[in-house]
């Protein structure tokens, strides 16, 4: 089945000029940062039909006379191709938004024929653009949304209208930045969820490699819950960890099993690994100096050179940092080499716990340019 991205034009493919909002002269015209060469790679490596779908209001009136946008309109498309950039089919309505045409955006009157076919697989096609009726336009067609702003402001109702409520659902990626959408398109979501149950533990870890950094943790040790929210902080990795354990008995099985359902989930995020940059850290944290260095490898291994003095930080029993790290590293199928040095003992776990979120935060980083399995083996 074909695969479509309905691509907005003006603030999508070129800037929207800002006092009257149309481009009706060369001078006006630029085109929206790194827009050609992204779409450039995606038009060569991937399978999508491109369809521009734009709204210029009153086209062809008094207003905005025709002679005035062709111009630069066909300047902007001569360009496109000039840089291997094609497109299927141009939709271009020229009603005013009190008309309520059923072909404006995010109305679908100018794309039944993809509604209508059923060689079109919609649900995995996407509309790419700046606006809430773009993403309201997703939703209409039954596609999911791809939204070029810095965050989803514009889509809560008291920022946008009461028609905004509920669209950010629909919304598959937030970024003003053309090399994420290529990323997202070509290597698709990084997120995992694990439920891990046992007579012992009751543990569900979700993940966004691509997040922000936003945690959500309860594991009934406070210092435990600590330490694993500086992974998603200074990971920038979004990350929520839920445990139910039997803490009645001792710290142990919840430590470990977080450990194992968390090294699982970074498995399955990582999907299959291409164009990661696979290794990666030290820092310093006060007294302490502490490096963690990763591979993604597929091999589990770890080389642990830290000492700790006392039994107990917080609630955590000391002896369970390295039996944490070991589990994670089998699961996460990653080789780990961490070392501390320091007095303080609460600095030098927290620093490893950094380093840690450092070095995942180099080694997924991805490439699309280099999408390649980092491997001379050609398997990781």
């Amino acid at each position: 089945m074909k695969k479509v991205l309905f691509i907005d034009r003006d603030g999508t493919l070129v800037i929207e000029p800002p006092v009257d909002y149309q481009l009706d002269s060369l001078e006006k015209l630029e085109f929206y940062p790194k827009v050609m060469r992204n779409l450039g790679f995606i038009r060569n490596n991937l399978d999508f039909e491109f369809v521009m779908v734009t709204n210029q209001d009153g086209l062809g009136t008094a207003s905005f006379p025709e002679e005035s946008f062709w111009p630069a309109h066909n300047l902007m498309m001569k360009t496109l191709v000039g840089e291997g950039i094609t497109f299927d089919d141009v939709c271009i309505d020229c009603s005013m938004p009190e008309d309520n045409a059923p072909t404006r955006k995010p109305h679908t009157g100018m794309l039944t024929k993809y509604l209508d076919n059923q060689e079109y697989d919609l649900a995995h096609s996407f509309v790419i653009g700046d606006r809430p009726t773009d993403v309201e336009l997703a939703k209409n067609l039954g596609c999911r949304a791809i939204l070029l702003q810095d965050d989803a402001a514009l889509l809560h109702p008291e920022r946008g209208t009461a028609a905004c409520e509920g669209l950010e659902a629909y919304c598959a990626l937030i970024t003003k930045d053309w090399d994420k959408v290529t990323e997202f398109l070509f290597a698709g979501e990084r997120k995992a969820e694990v439920r891990r149950t046992t007579k012992e533990t009751d543990i569900h870890v979700a993940l966004d490699l691509d997040g922000k950094g936003r945690c959500d943790i309860t594991t009934g040790l406070g210092f435990f819950n600590h330490l694993l929210e500086q992974i998603g902080k200074h990971g920038g990795i979004d990350l929520t960890i839920r445990v139910k354990g039997d803490l009645e008995v001792d710290e142990h099985h919840t430590i470990e099993d977080t450990a194992l359902a968390l090294g699982e989930c970074i498995y399955r995020a990582l999907g299959s690994k291409r164009g990661i940059e696979r290794y990666g850290y030290a820092l310093p944290m006060d007294d302490s100096l502490c490096q963690v260095c990763l591979d993604f490898g597929g091999r589990p291994w770890l080389v642990w050179d830290a000492e700790f003095k006392r039994e107990k930080i917080g609630e955590m029993p000391t002896e369970m940092f390295m039996h944490f790290f070991k589990s994670l590293s089998d699961a996460a199928k990653m080789n780990l080499n961490i070392k501390a040095e320091g007095q303080n003992e609460h600095h030098k776990i927290e620093g490893i716990f950094k380093a840690l979120a450092r070095a995942l935060k180099m080694a997924v980083k991805r490439d699309i340019y280099h999408f390649e399995l980092p491997s001379s083996k050609g398997v990781l």
